[in-house]
């Protein structure tokens, strides 16, 4: 019984204090709190282009964790929690949570401080982690010169850098002390250069963080702060730390990977929009620069965070309207090494343009469970589960590209899994040739994807005749588990114990502490305090 309360209690504990290593194996749905759910379940109408409140709250979110954790998701990413910016500006309300007026409130239109630790500890006990976005770089005006009295705690306008906004963003120096903004809602640029406001931050994050029982940080406009600034902020949080640092360059951006744990793979995200939007687009690029990056960053791709959508772009499907393109365009990120984030409303097929009609209200797709990208992004997340369970070396293994003898296919070997996309198009019947695909002689394989089955050749090689432009992922059946969600009833691989498998979930979200206790309570170890 004693071992039996102390597992209780440790389970109880909201403060995963999740490395970054313990976020290697997850994948994450992010969200933006105003507009995924809201607390009582009802469906007000939600005008992008007003930029307006609409109703998201925290108690909202956990009110569907049934919704993403169905998909196969175990960590939630949501938007900016701090007090923004109240009542109307040139460029509406501040429902996305980025103008940030005082970092030591919550903004109240999402909730209360109970419910932000409610939503803590709902995803807590369902083994999820999350994910806690943050403003460090500026706070918001709502004129010119702003209101500094208004900033809080920095109520000084020598809290900040002098007045300019930038224009050169070939100029580091200016990226990092002019403001972003303009005269109707200026950034105002923090001095964080000033030894007082260093503190003042790290002592934040830490608290933030102790205070929700965050697991994760996301940061945003990472490359507007100084690069030195941010070793310290992330020790202080003392949990995994993600960077947002929007360029396109492969080498720019690596220099963040060796401050942050981690950064959003940016540089592939452009050549990945750009491969699939078009059957015209450029596969071999987006290879060249996966390739480009795990030279190039710190820990190679491991741990960055890959992405089709954001808040910050155009959704997919407002640039391309193939079926086919899109599903291949959502495939990759769940077969890299980074960790996979899927942006809300993507899986309803959610189609709205540039900020702000890439914020639609998520509730007035009813959540609906059976539509095809719901049920495909289900398939990948079960795929790659089933892949890290069947390989241990998995999620430390270095994605490879291999020949195919098209233009206009590609295929990513992750062993055991083997990826075929193509950009073909709804229209094409593509055919993959791939002669060192690295599985067994003539060994029994399915597409997850639609569970059919084939054979590797005699040399481990495989040909593949596809319809529909759809993407193929294609996995060893002895990789499958009967137990699981991906292809079980071709399963023919072991599967662990029920209680086995649970422990070791449960293992890799809880601190060592607690997953020593498990150990112990799993084994029936004597245990003394």
């Amino acid at each position: 019984m004693l071992r039996l309360a102390l597992l209780t209690s440790l389970l109880a504990t909201s403060v995963f204090a999740a490395t970054a290593d313990q976020w290697r194996n997850r994948t994450i749905y992010q969200l933006v709190t105003d507009r995924f759910a809201t607390a009582d379940g009802s469906s007000p109408s939600c005008d992008t282009s007003q930029r307006q409140y609409c109703g998201g709250t925290w108690k909202g979110i956990v009110n569907k964790l049934d919704y993403i954790q169905n998909m196969g998701f175990d960590a939630v990413w949501i938007s900016p929690i701090v007090a923004n910016v109240e009542g109307n500006t040139s460029y509406g309300e501040a429902f996305h949570g980025y103008w940030t007026q005082d970092i030591n409130s919550l903004n109240s239109h999402f909730g209360s401080a109970d419910d932000l630790k409610a939503l803590s500890s709902a995803l807590h006990g369902r083994g999820m982690y999350l994910m806690v976005d943050v403003v460090v770089n500026h706070m918001a005006g709502t004129s010119d010169p702003p209101n500094y009295s208004a900033f809080q705690p920095f109520s000084s306008q020598s809290n900040f850098h002098s007045e300019c906004f930038v224009s050169n963003y070939d100029n580091q120096t200016e990226v990092e002390q002019c403001w972003l903004g303009d005269k109707n809602v200026p950034l105002v640029d923090l001095n964080t250069e000033d030894d007082n406001i260093v503190s003042t931050m790290n002592k934040w994050i830490s608290t933030l963080v102790s205070d929700y029982s965050v697991d994760g940080v996301r940061i945003d406009t990472v490359k507007h702060v100084r690069k030195d600034f941010w070793p310290d902020f992330a020790k202080s949080a003392g949990v995994f730390t993600i960077g947002e640092v929007l360029d396109n360059r492969t080498d720019y951006v690596a220099a963040y990977t060796q401050v942050l744990d981690s950064v959003l793979d940016y540089p592939t995200w452009f050549p990945l929009v750009a491969a699939f939007q078009t059957t015209s687009g450029n596969l071999s690029a987006l290879a060249a620069t996966v390739q480009q990056s795990q030279s190039s960053y710190k820990n190679g791709q491991f741990m960055t965070g890959s992405f089709l959508e954001n808040h910050d772009q155009p959704r997919f499907p407002s640039l391309c309207q193939d079926n086919a393109l899109i599903k291949n365009a959502i495939t990759w990120p769940f077969v890299q090494d980074s960790v996979p984030i899927l942006y809300y409303g993507q899986e309803q097929s959610y189609a709205g343009g540039s900020d702000p009609a890439n914020r639609e209200a998520l509730w007035l797709s009813g959540y609906v469970e059976d539509k095809p990208l719901v049920t495909h992004v289900k398939t990948l997340n079960a795929a790659r589960k089933a892949a890290i369970a069947a390989n241990s070396d998995y999620l430390t293994t270095a994605v490879k590209f291999l020949q195919t003898g098209s233009e206009s296919t590609m295929a990513i070997s992750k062993p055991p899994m083997l990826t075929l996309l193509t950009n073909g198009g709804s229209s094409s019947s593509p055919s993959w040739s791939v002669v060192d695909a690295g599985f067994q002689a003539n060994e029994e394989l399915v597409d997850v994807l639609t569970c059919s089955k084939m054979n590797a050749d005699g040399n481990g090689g495989v040909t593949v005749q596809g319809s529909g432009g759809n993407p193929q992922v294609l996995m060893p059946t002895s990789a499958l588990s009967k137990a699981g969600t991906a292809c079980s009833n071709l399963a023919t691989g072991g599967q662990a114990s029920s209680a086995n498998s649970w422990i070791g979930d449960a293992a890799n979200s809880l601190p060592v502490v607690a997953a020593l206790v498990l150990a112990a309570w799993a084994s029936q170890s004597s245990l003394i305090l």
